[in-house]
């Protein structure tokens, strides 16, 4: 997509364009549909790997509205995979608002998903910890969200119900397949700037148990959309320790990326049963 193409206005706009990057996906991938889609968050790429049998590969942005994201640990590609006996798309990366991109674009790869198919839909995206008994390394099930972003990927008169907009069924799936995950509050922020200490408290009072920077939009589409949606935070640093201890990206991004093939062997395991 050109750099001064405008993203779309509306919800219809944008979805009309995930149409046509979906057509162009099926062709490339030679499927007549996707039963599930993937995205993956920042140096959780190597989750691809235990994830499923990999068909073909290719650049997102040579499709209609993709950008390539510019965030370290996130990824152009997108897959076309076998998990079992169905088809799953995983996009190896994503773009953030904080990246200078409208929210309607952060949800483009979702739509594009859903629109070849996909009725099944799996975020992921690493995350920091508000509580202490959430380690660093520890993927947490998203039971609900709190959207700090100050935006929306619907433009228009959409009113979309999310009191249950991470599907109570797939969670339970993930808790047959490993009893010991926790299950959290996922809280958005624009970012890219971490949250001060009174920040912190906040968002604990408010009942955030994971802080991150993705996730949230993408599901506000995808609920819209009518999928069922699976959101996964890896937690990669404890939140509230950067109060005593400065925040080191590199070593974040190393615990993410150390346990991403831990989480493609759960997210087979929850898309060979859904």
């Amino acid at each position: 997509m050109s750099e001064t193409e405008q993203p779309p206005r509306t919800t219809d706009e944008a979805k009309a364009l995930a149409a046509t990057a979906a057509k162009d996906l099926l062709a490339r991938a030679g499927a007549d549909n996707f039963d599930a889609m993937v995205v993956l968050g920042s140096g959780l790429t190597g989750a691809a790997d235990t994830l499923g049998s990999a068909d073909i590969e290719f650049d997102s942005t040579e499709l209609p509205g993709f950008h390539a994201p510019t965030a370290v640990g996130h990824s152009p590609k997108v897959r076309s995979m076998w998990v079992g006996e169905k088809r799953v798309a995983v996009f190896m990366g994503r773009v953030h608002v904080y990246e200078g991109f409208e929210a309607i674009q952060t949800a483009h790869a979702v739509r594009t998903g859903i629109a070849a198919g996909a009725r099944t839909v799996v975020l992921t995206g690493s995350a920091g910890s508000l509580r202490a008994d959430i380690a660093p390394g520890q993927p947490v099930v998203v039971r609900d969200h709190i959207n700090l972003t100050s935006t929306s990927p619907l433009k228009g008169a959409s009113f979309v119900d999310l009191s249950e907009a991470y599907s109570p069924r797939l969670r339970q799936i993930v808790h047959d397949a490993d009893a010991t995950l926790a299950e959290g509050v996922y809280v958005a922020t624009v970012g890219p700037q971490l949250q001060t200490p009174a920040e912190l408290q906040v968002l604990g009072q408010a009942g955030a148990d994971v802080v991150g920077r993705s996730i949230v939009l993408e599901t506000i589409a995808a609920v819209e959309m009518g999928a069922e949606v699976l959101a996964l935070a890896m937690v990669s640093n404890d939140a509230l320790g950067t109060v005593f201890h400065p925040f080191e990206s590199e070593r974040a991004l190393e615990v993410v990326e150390q346990r991403a093939p831990r989480l493609g062997s759960l997210i087979n395991r929850v898309l060979t049963t859904a």
